[in-house]
């Protein structure tokens, strides 16, 4: 079996309503998707997200990777060499971690289809769901307690909020939160980068009776030694996110003690391969595991899911970046349910065509 040839396209989508987090508003996001195809008539399917702040891609330069590196690369390649096809664009796309996501994503998902199992069983099985965060963006006070006594009418069992603007009015609408959602809901935290160490410490004191999961990357990515003091100070726990970009950092944090949890996102990572690398340093260093996505549609969250059910020691996942596409024509690959996600029974990521 031979990879024939590859097609690439983007697709705009517009939210449901705009967010906000601590460096920016978003109202609408690109995506772009790859689908290859066998001389056997089977197709794999992969999507990226680049973002700017994020990953340093747009959706110009994934198309541009995809035409240089991994259309080249994936012409004539027989799929069941995967691993050999993605070391190669590794080493091309090692600060493209997006194009390569993409990339990755379409041929593990060829892997399921060649086999006719969807991709966790094939990866371990570990599970067959996985309970999933949902994030409130940085709202007033009022706004947020009112949209998080939404989601837990839908039955989502836990909340991410986002701050790092206004350190009093994060320490007040936090409280409010827990003191209208109750003791039952998990509630986690994240500054995306807002804080000082010292803001950062006066905030997890001031907030104790939250009962608060973990604090999100509060400190800025480019000074990891301050969000290793918070790690070393703070009562809960401490989670990097735009710090672990990849496999050295994984190991650069774990070395060092910089934090007590990661949040692996395979568009900053560079796919499924990367991030089970990165997810078996989390393991041996015994950091707890989060997956996580980007502004997603519903097949790249797919990839994540299946990931995420495959892996005994992934103890979190934060998918909710498709929650609010309009019109995201892969919809149907991932399943909610009352807070839980789940695969749906077709081989690979789930979806047919595209």
């Amino acid at each position: 079996m031979k990879i024939t040839h590859s097609t690439i396209w983007s697709r705009t989508f517009k939210l449901t309503e705009p967010y906000t987090i601590a460096y920016e508003t978003i109202a609408g996001i690109e995506n772009v998707f790859l689908r290859i195809d066998t001389d056997g008539g089977l197709a794999g399917l992969g999507c990226a997200a680049p973002d700017l702040a994020v990953t340093g891609e747009t959706p110009v330069t994934v198309r541009a990777a995809w035409q240089e590196f991994i259309d080249p690369v994936l012409h004539g390649e027989n799929p069941l060499r995967w691993g050999r096809a993605l070391e190669q664009l590794r080493k091309r796309l090692n600060r493209q971690p997006a194009a390569l996501a993409l990339a990755d994503m379409a041929l593990y998902d060829m892997l399921g289809k060649i086999a006719g199992f969807p991709l966790y069983q094939l990866m371990g099985g570990f599970r067959s769901r996985i309970k999933t965060s949902v994030t409130i963006g940085i709202l007033p006070e009022k706004e947020t307690v009112e949209r998080a006594l939404e989601y837990r009418a839908q039955g989502f069992k836990a909340l991410k909020i986002k701050g790092g603007q206004d350190l009093e009015a994060d320490i007040a609408c936090l409280l409010k939160v827990r003191e209208a959602v109750g003791p039952q809901m998990e509630l986690r935290y994240d500054a995306n980068q807002g804080y000082t160490c010292e803001q950062a410490l006066d905030f997890v004191r001031r907030i104790k009776a939250s009962g608060l999961e973990l604090l999100e990357q509060p400190t800025t990515r480019d000074d990891m030694e301050q969000l290793g003091i918070v790690t070393r100070r703070a009562s809960i726990p401490v989670m990097a996110d735009e710090s672990l970009m990849n496999l050295k950092d994984a190991l650069r944090l774990a070395k060092k003690g910089l934090a007590d949890m990661v949040n692996i996102k395979l568009m900053k990572v560079g796919g499924i391969g990367q991030a089970s690398h990165i997810n078996a340093v989390a393991k041996a260093a015994g950091l707890a595991v989060m997956v996580g996505c980007m502004d997603e549609a519903a097949l790249a969250i797919s990839a994540a899911l299946h990931f995420t059910l495959s892996q005994a020691n992934v103890q979190y996942a934060d998918l909710d970046g498709h929650f609010d596409l309009l019109h995201d024509p892969t919809s149907d690959c991932v399943v909610l349910r009352n807070g839980y996600l789940y695969p749906t029974k077709g081989p690979g990521l789930g979806l047919s065509s595209l």
